[in-house]
C-alpha cells in the first residue's frame, strides 16, 4: 500500500491521542461537581485519579504478553471502544448505582484500560508506517495529547459557561463520540508490522541485558517526572501567585504549559529534519533546568508563571524524542520494549508530583523548594542523553 493510505493511519493515532488526552483529563474538570452533586468528600474523589493511573500502568505491563499474540489493530479498537463506553458510563453509573463514587469508580475503571492500551499501542503503530522522518511525525503525534487537553479545556469551559455545568452528562457523551467514530477508522486502515526484518521482538531477556535499554528506561522517567513535577502544580501557581479564579487559574497555567509543550512538539515535528534529535533534546534538558530555577529562585509571580511556560516549551520533546530513539537504538524492541518505555515514564508522571509535595510537605508547604528539588529530574535526563552519546556511536544523528 503507498504511503498515503498510511496518511489514513497517522490521522487515526493522532485522534487516538486526543482520545487519551480526554480520558485522562475530563473528570478531573469535574471532580468539584462531583463533591457537590453527589456528596463525595475530596479524599474519596483523588482515589480516582490514583485508580485510573494505577490501572493504566497494570495495562501498560500486561500488554507485553497479549499485544503481539491478538494483533495490533484487534487491541487498537478494542482500546478505543473502552475510552467510549467509559466515558459514557462516567455519565450513567453514578445515577443508577445506590452509591455514586462506586459508579464513578467503575467507569473509571473501563476508562483507564483504554487509556493504558492507547498508550502503548499507538507510538508502535506510528513507528511501523513507512513514512519518512519517524522522528517527526512522532514529535508530531505526541504534540495532538497537548492540543487535546488545551481543545478539552477550551470545550468544557465554554460549554459550561453557556449550558451549565450540571450538563456535563451531555458533553460526556458528545466526547464519547470521538473514540467510537476512531475505532472504526482503525477497523479500516493500514497498520504495518512492527518488525519490517520478519523477526520477532526482543524477548524481555534481551531487553533487559541492553545497557542502551537501561538509559532509555532512565530517560523516559526523568522525562515523565520532569513534565509533570511543574504540569501538576501550574494551576496553584497562577490561582495562589497572582490571585487568579479557578477558571483562569485553569486557563493561565496547565493551557499555557499544554500550549507550549504541544508548540515544541508541533515544531520539531515541521522542523525536525533540520536538527539532530540528540541535540535538541540535549538544549531542552537544559532550558528545563532554567525554566525550575525561575520557577522556584524568582519572587515575581509573573516570572514564575513565565518559567511554567517555559518548562512546557522545554520538555515537549523529551518523551517523543525517547520514544524516537528507542526505535533507533534498540533494533527488534518491539511491543515489550514500547510497553515499558510507557511504564517508565508513567512512573515518572507519578513519582515526580509526588516528589514535589513530599519535598514541599517537609519545608511547610512550601512549593517552590518542592520544585528546586525535582530539577534532579532534567540534571539526570542531561547525564542520559550524555550516556546516550557515549553507548550508541549513532547518537549524535538521531
Amino acid at each position: 500500500m503507498g504511503s498515503q493510505n498510511y496518511n489514513k493511519t497517522l490521522y487515526a493515532s493522532f485522534v487516538g491521542y486526543i482520545v487519551q488526552a480526554i480520558v485522562n483529563n475530563f473528570a478531573p474538570l469535574l471532580f468539584l461537581t462531583f463533591q457537590s452533586h453527589y456528596g463525595i468528600p475530596l479524599a474519596k474523589i483523588t482515589v480516582l485519579v490514583t485508580v485510573n493511573f494505577v490501572l493504566q500502568l497494570l495495562v501498560d505491563l500486561a500488554s507485553i504478553g497479549f499485544v503481539d499474540k491478538l494483533g495490533y489493530r484487534f487491541c487498537v479498537v478494542i482500546a478505543h471502544i473502552f475510552a467510549a463506553v467509559g466515558i459514557v458510563l462516567l455519565a450513567v453509573l453514578p445515577e443508577i448505582l445506590p452509591d455514586p463514587f462506586v459508579g464513578l469508580l467503575i467507569a473509571v475503571t473501563v476508562y483507564a484500560i483504554g487509556g493504558g492500551l492507547l498508550e502503548v499501542l499507538i507510538s508502535p503503530i506510528v513507528e511501523a508506517c513507512p513514512t519518512k522522518n519517524k522522528e517527526r511525525a512522532m514529535s508530531l503525534l505526541h504534540s495532538f495529547y497537548c492540543w487535546g487537553c488545551v481543545g478539552l479545556i477550551l470545550i468544557s469551559t465554554l460549554f459550561f459557561a453557556v449550558f451549565g455545568i450540571e450538563n456535563w452528562k451531555v458533553l460526556a457523551v458528545l466526547l464519547a463520540l470521538v473514540p467510537a467514530v476512531n475505532a472504526v477508522v482503525f477497523s479500516k486502515v493500514p497498520i504495518a508490522s512492527l518488525d519490517n526484518g520478519g523477526h520477532e521482538g526482543l524477548k524481555l531477556k534481551g531487553l533487559f541485558s541492553n545497557k542502551v535499554f537501561w538509559i532509555l528506561m532512565l530517560l523516559m522517567v526523568c522525562a515523565g517526572a520532569s513534565e509533570q513535577s511543574v504540569s501538576q502544580w501550574a494551576s496553584t501557581f497562577a490561582e495562589k501567585g497572582l490571585g487568579f479564579t479557578k477558571t483562569l487559574g485553569d486557563l493561565a497555567g496547565p493551557m499555557m504549559f499544554s500550549v507550549l509543550m504541544g508548540t515544541s512538539r508541533a515544531i520539531y515535528g515541521k522542523f525536525g529534519d533540520r536538527i539532530p534529535l540528540s541535540r535538541f533534546m540535549v538544549y531542552s534538558s537544559v532550558l528545563c533546568c532554567f525554566s525550575y530555577l525561575l520557577i522556584s529562585l524568582t519572587a515575581s509571580p509573573v516570572l514564575g508563571l513565565i518559567g511554567c511556560g517555559l518548562c512546557g516549551l522545554s520538555v515537549g520533546i523529551l518523551w517523543p524524542g525517547t520514544f524516537s530513539s528507542a526505535a533507533v537504538s534498540v533494533r527488534g524492541g518491539g511491543t515489550a520494549m514500547f510497553a515499558l518505555l510507557a511504564l517508565a515514564g508513567d512512573l515518572g508522571c507519578a513519582g515526580g508530583p509526588t516528589f514535589v509535595g513530599l519535598i514541599s510537605s517537609a519545608f511547610s508547604d512550601n512549593l517552590k523548594i518542592g520544585i528546586l528539588a525535582a530539577i534532579v529530574f532534567p540534571v539526570l535526563l542531561l547525564g542520559g542523553m550524555y550516556l546516550m552519546k557515549r553507548n550508541v556511536p549513532k547518537a549524535e544523528s538521531l
